[in-house]
């Protein structure tokens, strides 16, 4: 399937600039897929090492310091020949602070030799931060790339067309019939492979399982043997916190006499981990929007949405007719829209507890304001509010209906989410 990091990796190979690669992102969503199709396509040949518990890799980065040493031995361990520009090196499952020193050797030296290393644990890229080392966030599959894998890459080049040109979308009800079916399915390549071959989706939530308790097993990374279950329980908690009138994270969903002081270190955790979202209060607005947050008030969110859709224990009737759940879960896929565009989240809410969603700040120091409008006839006035507060210039409200503006404000179907990147705003 194509993914968006293709092109990415493309550009890496091209540009020459000799540094060695590390992506990282959550298990099970095709970063070592991903890499190895690469390979596959540009190389003449790859060398595939997983680096995981392997005690011969760990003393070879430990032990050399020379490049030509470093890749004599790969060749013998591998049985294949490195060729400088004509053979990737792959080390995946990355967790090894003496391997990351010996690629960290290739990109000082700007050797001609690819590296790519591939991680699931974020919190270690403190550790393996450097100038000689370049990163790439990948994520799961968003709506765009889900439809490029269903063979409806047209449709998502005219929404993003129209997103650009601030034009209305021709095939408005088509598209947001497939986005309802990416809600339910989420971005997992295995589970969106699985639909397109025709698979039920009582087959699809046996997969999505199957990832959840992968990510569970990914707590049992921690440390401290209390936040595990801590950790599960957090997760656990979260259809049920945003499934609540009021979103915010409140630790007696979890269970009775449970305190902040108790979840904070594993919340913070889940977080650096990407395997949870977090949204911070604001009742002020002010720049760096940093300043003006609630440490104590925040909603959380999960990675994919087809989880969150999984968990809920709803099927598509109730998912379509259900306004709650559908705001619940087009809340969700906002929040991750956002954050993997690189924003840090935060929801305004007022004492008259008029709310905006999402609130965030770009890269040239704009902030940006977001309503989420499902229920119909909805004279919802939140947005405006704001904006008139504290002279806000431009805003959106993400709707079903289709692309219009008015006045300061775009309204965005909740389809074409993933136009706001970087970039566009």
């Amino acid at each position: 399937m194509e993914r968006k990091i293709n092109a990415f990796l493309l550009k890496w190979k091209k540009e020459k600039v000799g540094k060695p690669l590390i992506i990282y992102g959550n298990k099970q969503i095709g970063k070592t897929f991903s890499v190895l199709d690469f390979g596959e396509k540009e190389y003449k040949n790859i060398v595939y090492f997983n680096t995981e518990n392997n005690q011969i890799l760990d003393n070879l980065f430990r032990r050399e310091k020379a490049i030509d040493k470093i890749i004599s031995n790969l060749a013998i361990i591998s049985g294949e020949t490195i060729l400088k520009g004509d053979t990737l090196i792959i080390l995946d499952n990355l967790v090894s602070n003496d391997i990351v020193k010996g690629m960290k050797l290739f990109g000082s030296d700007r050797s001609d030799y690819n590296i790519i290393g591939i991680t699931s644990r974020r919190e270690k890229l403190s550790e393996f931060k450097g100038e000689e080392i370049q990163f790439k966030n990948m994520t799961e599959m968003d709506f765009e790339e889900y439809l490029w894998a269903i063979d409806e890459k047209n449709l998502a080049n005219i929404i993003r067309e129209c997103y650009e040109k601030r034009k209305t979308n021709p095939f408005h009800k088509v598209s947001l019939n497939f986005f309802h079916d990416y809600i339910m399915t989420g971005g997992f390549p295995e589970v969106i492979l699985a639909k397109k071959h025709g698979e039920k989706f009582y087959q699809l939530d046996a997969i999505k399982q199957k990832i959840l308790d992968v990510y569970k097993k990914e707590i049992a990374l921690n440390t401290n043997l209390i936040d595990i279950q801590r950790g599960i329980e957090v997760i656990n908690s979260i259809p049920e916190q945003l499934s609540k009138a009021n979103k915010k994270f409140q630790y007696g969903v979890i269970g009775e006499g449970r305190r902040a002081k108790e979840y904070e270190t594993t919340i913070d955790y889940l977080i650096n981990n990407q395997i949870i979202y977090r949204s911070y209060k604001i009742k002020n607005v002010k720049s760096p929007l940093n300043s003006c947050k609630d440490i104590d008030s925040f909603k959380l969110y999960l990675p994919d949405d087809g989880l969150l859709f999984s968990m809920l224990h709803i099927n598509k009737q109730q998912f379509l007719n259900d306004e709650q759940k559908k705001e619940t879960l087009y809340e969700n896929h906002l929040a991750k829209t956002l954050v993997e565009s690189g924003y840090s989240l935060y929801y305004y809410q007022s004492e008259g507890k008029a709310e905006v969603n999402f609130v965030i700040q770009n890269r040239m120091g704009k902030i940006i304001p977001f309503e989420i409008i499902v229920r119909a006839n909805s004279k919802a006035k939140s947005l405006s509010v704001f904006m008139k507060k504290f002279e806000v210039e431009e805003a959106y409200r993400i709707t079903e209906n289709n692309f219009q503006t008015k006045k300061q404000v775009r309204y965005i179907p909740i389809y074409a989410a993933f136009c706001l990147n970087t970039i566009k705003i």
